[in-house]
């Protein structure tokens, strides 16, 4: 329970970290918008500071119109027209332009147009480069139909311009940016690491748990065999014999899972396949269980449907997965009621263990086969166990290219339903 407990605190202390992260960035991201924003509007006022300045050098009257706003159209975002009454002298215009454009620190190309509404078309055009600017490409403003004369000043480039003049701030936001996935990445991988680290501490204890009563056990049996006069009581001599022995098989079968899991780990499995009768496995592996299946009362039933029960499979890797299945079953199940059902499917064998056992928590059921998770109720653990079996259950069906599922309702049971290749 403890380890449940600091388990929740630590994933709500990842959640709220996450989430503040989460946020900031979200808070971030709009500051740059709206930072983007207000350079766009002081890019559209310095146009217009633009535009009067061109119009004062060419003493043309903008007093008709209430503000410069009525006097500038803008149908796009880099597109501004400004009515004017023509002729007018146009190389005054470009060298009149070009200095307001430095003056109001517009460092972008801009493309001239001059309207004639009459034609419908611009009587002239022209490119004015920044200073520094490296594309010397023309710059044609589209042409716009209307009722009057204007002047279009076109600039296509203003949002990489907005862009770069927003550098610091971008920069700043993405180092930012960068740092909080850090900070976010190293919480993740501290509450992973903490995460093992308390599954191990619970493994060793749960090792220890597993050993240390058999082993005293076995001390005491063997206390009492040293015992001469254990000899004139033939009925007391065999039934400590039979703990030694039973203890013993205990410690072995304990010994040789840990070294067959051991043995998966350190690197694939290496099947040796033949043609092997699952129905016959499984009657094997029932045989292997019948000491726990008397001492828990279990009762099994068989509903073994498949037509084809034979596959190309590794016989005792088999036998380990078919026990392992039904072991779980009949460990976290009080009165152990356990269905074992076969079938076929086009090109597939399909094993299914079903118990009336204490079922599995959805939020349970992603975990279960991770290395050493063992499943939990409100107070403590169910069953006793190293937490490995349903591991190496997996590591044997995708050893053997097939599929394992789990369906599981609190306090009703579970199902684990194995799907293996057939023949071919």
């Amino acid at each position: 329970m403890r380890f449940s407990i600091r388990s929740s605190t630590a994933r709500l202390s990842i959640f709220v970290s996450v989430l503040i992260i989460a946020v900031i960035i979200i808070f971030q991201l709009i500051w740059l918008k709206r930072v983007y924003s207000k350079e766009q509007k002081e890019f559209d006022i310095s146009v217009l500071k633009t535009v009067r300045g061109v119009y004062e050098d060419l003493n043309i009257s903008i007093y008709d119109f209430n503000n410069l706003n009525q006097l500038v159209e803008r149908p796009e975002n880099h597109l501004y027209l400004a009515r004017v009454s023509l002729p007018i002298n146009y190389d005054s215009l470009v060298s009149y332009l070009q200095d307001e454009l430095e003056n109001f620190e517009i460092f972008t190309n801009c493309g001239l147009g001059v309207y004639r509404s009459k034609d419908n078309r611009y009587v002239f055009t022209r490119t004015l480069m920044a200073a520094g600017s490296h594309d010397k490409s023309n710059l044609s403003a589209p042409v716009l139909k209307r009722n009057y004369d204007y002047l279009a000043f076109y600039f296509p480039n203003v949002q990489k311009y907005i862009l770069y003049e927003m550098n610091f701030w971008i920069i700043s936001s993405v180092i930012l940016l960068i740092v909080l996935i850090i900070c976010g990445s190293s919480l993740y991988f501290f509450y992973r690491q903490k995460s093992l680290n308390e599954i191990q501490k619970e493994f060793v204890q749960n090792f220890t748990h597993e050993f240390k009563t058999p082993v005293a056990t076995l001390a005491l049996a063997a206390e009492t065999l040293e015992n001469k006069n254990i000899i004139e009581k033939p009925e007391k001599l065999a039934t400590y014999a039979g703990i030694v022995k039973y203890q013993s098989d205990y410690l072995n079968k304990q010994i040789e899972k840990l070294l067959q899991f051991a043995h998966t780990e350190s690197g694939r499995l290496h099947l040796h396949k033949k043609k092997v009768d699952m129905h016959e496995l499984i009657r094997e592996s029932i045989t292997h269980l019948m000491p726990l299946i008397q001492q828990k009362n279990a009762s099994l039933q068989l509903n073994l449907n498949a037509n084809t029960s034979c596959l190309p499979a590794d016989r005792d890797y088999m036998i380990i997965l078919i026990t392992n299945l039904i072991e779980n079953a009949i460990k976290y199940s009080k009165q152990p009621v356990i269905t074992i059902t076969t079938l076929n499917k086009p090109g597939q064998f399909i094993l299914a263990v079903t118990d009336n056992g204490i079922g599995i928590e959805k939020s349970q059921q992603k975990k279960l086969f991770r290395k050493f998770f063992r499943i939990q109720n409100n107070e403590e653990y169910i069953a006793k166990g190293f937490g490995i079996g349903l591991t190496f259950v997996r590591k044997i069906i995708n050893a053997h290219g097939g599929k394992v599922y789990v369906e599981s309702v609190p306090g009703k049971g579970s199902t684990f339903t194995v799907e293996l290749p057939g023949n071919k």
